[in-house]
């Protein structure tokens, strides 16, 4: 079912952040910003204890890694499906994440026209990076066709 949009203007600004639960905080944070080299925001403090952090994701957004408590993550109790993150140069990308001792698969065009590289976090969550090419379904609206 669809619902009517009223109104003539969209209410969100952005998408502000994710938030994903870590089992090691330090695995986390070394692979945002050790591997991927985001930059640490600011820390999450309970109990006189680090519960969590941001890293800045660019233009004023962010991943909030909180640790979790509920016991062991794995990829099959993930809670999303994944995060993807635009690069400027994939190929840059990829020779990076390697380099810092990371497995990422080979850059594919998808069926939006976007080249992506698949790697997963420490905790199993699956991480897309992109790279838009002007012919992107991003930007022309073209359908995607889907093989999944």
């Amino acid at each position: 079912m669809r619902y009517p949009i009223t109104g003539g203007s969209m209410i969100i600004r952005r998408l502000a952040h994710i938030n994903i639960l870590a089992d090691d905080l330090a695995a986390a944070e070394q692979f945002y910003c050790g591997v991927l080299g985001m930059e640490r925001g600011f820390d999450f403090i309970k109990n006189g204890k680090l519960w969590g952090f941001y890293v800045k994701a660019g233009n004023d957004t962010y991943i909030e890694i909180f640790t979790n408590e509920g016991g062991p993550l794995d990829s099959s109790h993930a809670t999303m499906r994944h995060i993807c993150l635009e690069v400027d140069d994939i190929d840059s990308a990829i020779a990076q994440i390697r380099e810092r001792g990371w497995q990422i698969g080979d850059k594919k065009l998808g069926g939006d026209n976007a080249w992506q590289a698949w790697m997963n976090d420490p905790t199993g969550i699956p991480i897309e990076i992109m790279q838009y090419t002007p012919q992107s379904s991003h930007f022309t609206g073209a359908p995607c066709p889907v093989t999944w």
